[in-house]
């Protein structure tokens, strides 16, 4: 009789567990299905990913590679400036929290989009100012976002960002992937990446786009 009542009750466990991973399962989904995504190169993608994984509506950011000729490239070949690839990240945003007009006034906060192939010390096409669309609406904000911007003079100088139409994205090595949170003393971190993250959260918290924990 126990064995009957211990066999009756591992199943009702077994079928319990199965239910709930089966509305987790679900319920990741639809939250998937909310998502939107943006991939773009403003310099080096260590402070890039940093800031914008800060913003309420950010579900996640990866550091990668895109743009270029060479498949599954890695970071050195990259640094070549031969492969074609920048620097960029995938931005998956929830476009209810967040919308693209915002992104793309982040993304001009953070970067000079005057500069051809560098951002200050930071020299070489991988190091490009780059948005990568991924439909016809992301095109028209993005090219109407850098014209209000140079309009305003928001930077001195002609804007250079490439505007393309997105085809390939390639993560980067686990290392870069939350590289200023995990090595905020590394020199360049430290002298470069700090100050410019510092400015971000200054001006974004007081807009009230930061996530909670990061104010």
């Amino acid at each position: 009789m126990k064995k009957v009542f211990f066999l009756i009750l591992s199943l009702l466990l077994v079928s319990c567990q199965g239910q709930e991973k089966r509305k987790s399962t679900v319920k990741q989904n639809k939250m998937e299905n909310k998502l939107a995504y943006a991939t773009i190169g403003g310099g080096c993608f260590w402070c890039v990913e940093s800031c914008f994984n800060m913003l309420k509506g950010v579900d996640s950011v990866i550091s990668g590679y895109s743009g270029g000729h060479k498949a599954n490239p890695t970071y050195e070949e990259v640094c070549t400036g031969d492969t074609g690839h920048a620097e960029v990240v995938q931005i998956a945003y929830d476009p209810a929290v967040i919308s693209y007009k915002q992104l793309m006034e982040v993304f001009l906060f953070l970067h000079d989009p005057t500069q051809l192939n560098r951002q200050g010390n930071d020299i070489g096409t991988q190091y490009r100012s780059v948005v990568f669309y991924n439909s016809e609406e992301q095109k028209k904000e993005t090219e109407e976002a850098l014209k209000e911007s140079e309009a305003k003079q928001q930077w001195t100088g002609k804007y250079v960002t490439e505007v393309v139409p997105f085809e390939k994205f390639w993560p980067a090595e686990a290392y870069h992937q939350g590289y200023y949170k995990e090595n905020p003393n590394q020199p360049y971190c430290s002298a470069v990446v700090g100050p410019k993250i510092q400015k971000f959260k200054k001006y974004f918290g007081e807009k009230g786009w930061l996530k909670p924990e990061e104010n």
